[in-house]
């Protein structure tokens, strides 16, 4: 797993839910490529952001990212769209546990949308939470992830690390 991101930031507000990030229409799609072709389809005055978006391009967002629903759909959606990392002030717990357990890296970062403005080159370690703003010359610190969540992240989400717990049952 790569811990090292680099992309041009795309700036969301505050309370941006799932239903938002992956309309309900949608849900009969089930594959993470599928529905990076649809991401934020339901963000109003957004709605053409997955044609826009490109691959490694960076996510940030205000306070409570991911709220609504508990479905999967929306981190699968932004891995789909090839964004390697989120960064918000703060996210839903549902989205949080479900972007870990999916293998999509989240920090927390305060003020972020304060710091960063759209289309800002950043660079992101996830082993330090430095957050680069290269546009800028700012940086940023990130709230830590745990051991437990990097681990998880590193094994590719938890179907791997399950898969990795039975294989060595098996042994």
């Amino acid at each position: 797993m790569e811990t090292r991101f680099s992309g041009k930031s795309w700036v969301f507000g505050d309370n941006v839910d799932t239903d938002q990030i992956t309309p309900g229409k949608y849900l009969t799609m089930i594959t993470a490529e599928e529905l990076g072709k649809v991401i934020l389809a339901g963000a109003p005055g957004r709605e053409d952001f997955a044609s826009k978006v490109q691959k490694g391009d960076v996510l940030v967002a205000g306070r409570n990212f991911g709220c609504g629903s508990s479905r999967e759909h929306a981190p699968l959606a932004v891995k789909g769209a090839g964004m390697p990392v989120v960064l918000a002030e703060s996210f839903a717990r549902i989205f949080y546990r479900n972007a870990i357990n999916v293998g999509l890296p989240i920090l927390e970062v305060a003020d972020i949308t304060k710091k960063v403005s759209e289309g800002d080159v950043l660079d992101v370690d996830l082993t330090t939470g430095k957050i680069v703003n290269v546009t800028k010359g700012e940086t940023y610190e990130a709230v830590p992830l745990s051991e437990q969540a990097m681990g998880i992240l590193r094994a590719g989400g938890l179907v791997e690390v399950t898969k990795q717990k039975l294989a060595q049952r098996r042994e």
